[in-house]
């Protein structure tokens, strides 16, 4: 039986650092309201009142997800004289939201075929010659 290099790095592996900032990102978008918004903002940029009238909540609801949403940079805005407009902050946004939004349509057996294409292609990334598994 071939030895198992002990001292094997892992490469792929997420600092702490990051993987704190990544479950920030994901606990923002733990919030229906909040997909709601970046969903209608996917179509185009709103003001608050058509935000609020889109999404059927109160304004100052609507202005407090904004401000969540802002600090965690998934959304931007631009002023136009009075008005100040909403919008995805890039497409970095954008791809979650489709991703997010396209997978509870998908049958089950689609899934588990997708995730396991992709997980063996990553193995291969990670692992290129994969360690055998003690039985």
């Amino acid at each position: 039986m071939p030895a198992i290099e002990v001292d094997r790095p892992v490469s792929g592996i997420l600092s702490i650092e990051k993987a704190q900032r990544m479950a920030e990102f994901f606990s923002v978008l733990g919030d229906p309201n909040r997909w709601r918004i970046l969903s209608a903002l996917a179509v185009k940029e709103l003001r608050v009142g058509e935000l609020a009238e889109a999404v059927e909540m109160s304004e100052s609801a609507v202005s407090h997800q904004l401000r969540v949403l802002r600090t965690m940079r998934l959304v931007s805005y631009r002023k136009q004289g009075r008005g100040v407009y909403y919008c995805l902050k890039d497409h970095h946004i954008f791809n979650p939201y489709r991703e997010a939004s396209e997978h509870p349509d998908e049958p089950d057996d689609c899934w588990r075929l997708n995730l396991a294409t992709a997980f063996q292609e990553r193995q291969s990334e990670v692992f290129p010659n994969p360690l055998p598994c003690e039985p």
